[in-house]
């Protein structure tokens, strides 16, 4: 039987790596399929174990290059230590090369004649390159060795090149100025460009730091100890991994469930709301199911173990949120699989370059050969390259934090604009995720003030959710009461209380029923009406007559209505997936002008339903605020969590909205398509240097007009092209003014 594990991964720098990994594991024999994870540093393989072990991958990865990290040889916590730790030594090493780069740059570009100038930019580009920057060379020999190459490669060849050069030209200048020619130095180049390419790798390590918290919140849903009765009716206290199916455990009040199960004695209310994503707490009696991770609330129960460890619904949410997460394509590594073939492609030409001067060079042969070699790889220097995503990133998360919106990577920016079809969770998304009273119908004749002083008394002693909702209603109304009498809670129905020898009872029609008490048909009337739009009807009555009509519902938020018609404007279907019933979530779509709606689903139904809108071909945008819509979310071609919402699912999502007005979506669409434009016309820009100038710098209009190429001219362009990158997506605030002047809904 083939099983499937995740390992994480060391020492990936780019998209490049993710790809020779995963090359490398796929021709291995006995590897069914492997998915490595840039963004999240792991791979998700599937194999057979009776041909090929965990430590045969570990090998295999080693010999391409990187390493794995086994189950037995670290704890869960170590990838996440990893990670850290290597997110700080980047960030000193950012920081080291950019103050030491700064000087270069200053006496490089403006006072390159002082004393000494060149002795002094040696000196601060010697550590840039062998301490900042020594893992681009170290990185780009691993790759070598391997017959690979990347963007370590492409940084590594032209900044030591550059450093090579200014370093002989700083020795023996005469060498060029005995032929009448100028020692040019360019260790501002070298230095420039390891401390900027440094920068974009913090930007993108920063970007994916969160990925993993997401598994581990998930993880910690789960407590780490459980209350065991024994046989003799004591109580043990043991470690969760130690419960095994049939045991009977106690919760407590407050106490998350620890595994799945069956109620055996007691009876309270659960908050499900993580599992199905609604507000209301569902009553547990005997023989009714738990589930792990969901929170007990007031009374406190006895439970057999059914399913423990990996069977459990947590974990199969733990398991898909993290193939989901490992099955997306890394889109956002563009510019790394260009530099694949890039790389190579430049020094090749260089090194042409250089045969064919040698060969009709003339007298100064090895002058124009060297000069013009190396003019090439200054030229294809990958600064503009490197800027062209980070920039426009920068400047794009800038602007949606204005407007309330968080945008974790260039992958989902690039696919928000392509979207075809949106799906909303509703509790929390579409609706405001708590119950609320919207109306109470009195029955007329009836001692007003004195029976809302009864209700409030009654529910203020009630241990079910919805009685906080009508004790908070009438709190508002400036309702107070000193009553005092006899309480009852009547399992299935409501409750009963007896005051000043008068009985009055709350709750549903079958408590009427069970006590002869009849509605009125006005009231019968209005009770249906408000079932149909999908209402909760509380009954408040006496001994004879119904008293009130009390009508709680979710709520709609303000901006939904408006938010689903503009993004139905731009042709994206929209689609309302909810755990309610057919006949509210029927109610709800239709308040709010939607066609498509799927009632009644669980976590695993919502990652499926945006799996079979994939599978038409469709790019699918999730928006949910619960840890039900986590498996969803990490499935969805771009995930996008409601800020108000659960933590989880705001670690899985790959957008976050500050807010919870659903308005915010289309602002981040907005958002996306200028964004986008924007990376797009920097590639081009970083790009269509090189295509024009490494023909220039090789020498090309030599024949015809005796130009050549200054390498001081190369590396201005070269400098220029940054420059023009970053002025672009800076230019990315202006095009959203004006796209909000069209559409007016970006703030």
């Amino acid at each position: 039987m083939n099983e499937k594990k995740s390992f994480y991964v060391i020492g990936m720098s780019c998209a490049g790596c993710a790809a020779n990994i995963q090359q490398a594991l796929s021709e291995r024999k006995g590897v069914i399929e492997a998915r490595v994870n840039f963004a999240a540093s792991d791979v998700i393989v599937e194999y057979n174990p009776t041909l090929v072990s965990d430590k045969d991958l570990q090998k295999t990865v080693q010999e391409a290059g990187y390493d794995l990290l086994l189950e037995n040889e670290t704890e869960p916590e170590q990838a996440e230590i990893l990670q850290r730790e290597a997110y700080d030594k980047l960030h000193r090493k950012t920081i080291g090369a950019l103050l030491l780069s700064l000087p270069v740059f200053v006496i490089g570009m403006f006072f390159m004649h002082m004393p000494y100038g060149n002795w002094i930019m040696l000196g601060f580009t010697l550590p840039v390159l062998l301490v900042f920057g020594r893992d681009f060379f170290i990185n780009a020999w691993r790759q070598l060795k391997h017959g690979h190459a990347n963007m370590d490669t492409l940084v590594a060849v032209s900044t030591g090149v550059a450093f090579l050069f200014s370093l002989f030209n700083t020795l023996w200048p005469t060498y060029w100025t005995d032929r009448g020619l100028e020692a040019h130095i360019y260790y501002e180049a070298a230095a420039v460009i390891i401390a900027l390419i440094l920068l974009g790798r913090l930007l993108e390590s920063r970007a994916k730091s969160n990925t993993s918290t997401a598994i581990r919140k998930l993880i910690g849903l789960q407590p780490k100890e459980v209350i065991r009765i024994l046989e003799d009716g004591t109580e043990q206290v043991i470690p969760i991994k130690a419960v095994q199916p049939g045991d009977i455990l106690l919760v407590k009040p407050g106490d998350k469930i620890p595994v799945d199960g069956s109620v055996t004695e007691g009876v309270s209310f659960v908050d499900e709301s993580m599992i199905t994503g609604e507000p209301v707490p569902v009553e547990k009696v005997t023989g009714t199911h738990v589930y792990t991770g969901t929170i007990n609330q007031k009374g406190s129960f006895k439970f057999m173990a059914e399913k423990v460890g990996s069977e459990t619904i947590l974990a199969q949410i733990i398991k898909m949120v993290q193939e989901a997460q490992g099955s997306k394509a890394p889109v956002q590594q563009l510019v790394d699989r260009i530099a694949a073939i890039f790389v190579p492609a430049v020094i090749g030409i260089a090194a042409l370059t250089f045969i064919g001067w040698m060969i009709a060079g003339g007298e100064l042969a090895f002058t124009h050969a060297l000069l013009t070699s190396v003019t090439v790889l200054v030229i294809a220097c990958p600064c503009a390259l490197g800027l062209a995503t980070p920039t426009a990133i920068m400047v794009g998360i800038g602007k949606g934090a204005e407007n309330n919106i968080l945008i974790r990577d260039a992958q989902s920016l690039e696919q928000l604009c392509k979207v075809q079809a949106v799906v909303l969770d509703k509790t929390g998304t579409i609706t405001e995720g708590k119950p609320v009273v919207t109306d109470i119908f009195w029955n007329p004749g009836i001692d007003l003030r004195h029976s809302m002083e009864v209700l409030l008394f009654m529910e203020s002693r009630s241990e079910h959710p919805l009685a906080d909702a009508v004790v908070l209603h009438l709190t508002e109304e400036g309702i107070k009461t000193n009553l005092k009498g006899e309480f009852n809670s009547l399992t299935g129905q409501g409750i009963q209380g007896m005051i000043n020898g008068e009985s009055y009872f709350v709750g549903n029609r079958r408590l009427l029923e069970m006590n002869g008490i009849s509605r009125e048909s006005k009231q019968a009337e209005q009770a249906d009406a408000c079932s149909l739009e999908g209402k909760t009807v509380v009954y408040f009555a006496d001994s004879k007559q119904v008293l009130a009509l009390i009508v709680i519902a979710d709520r709609m938020k303000p901006g939904s209505v408006k938010a689903i018609e503009r993004l139905q404007a731009e042709g994206i279907e929209v689609y309302m997936l909810t755990g309610d019933n057919r006949i509210t979530a029927r109610a709800v779509a239709d308040s709010i002008g939607l066609k498509h709606f799927k009632a009644e689903v669980m976590p695993s139904d919502k990652a499926d339903f945006v799996k079979e809108l994939q599978q038409q071909g469709k790019i699918v945008a999730m928006a949910g605020d619960g840890i039900n819509d986590s498996q969803a979310l990490a499935q969805a071609d771009v995930s996008i969590a409601m800020g108000k919402g659960s933590d989880i699912a705001i670690d899985v999502a790959k957008i976050t909205l500050i807010t919870s007005d659903l308005n915010a979506i289309p602002k981040a669409w907005a958002l996306s398509k200028q964004t986008v434009a924007a990376i797009r016309q920097n590639l081009f820009w970083a790009f269509i240097y090189n295509l024009i100038g490494i023909p220039l710098a090789a020498g090309i209009l030599y024949p015809c007009c005796g130009f050549l190429l200054n390498p001081m001219i190369a590396a201005a362009a070269m400098a220029f092209s940054s420059v023009s990158v970053v002025t672009n997506s800076l230019r990315i605030k202006n095009l959203i003014s004006i796209f909000k002047s069209q559409f007016s809904i970006i703030g």
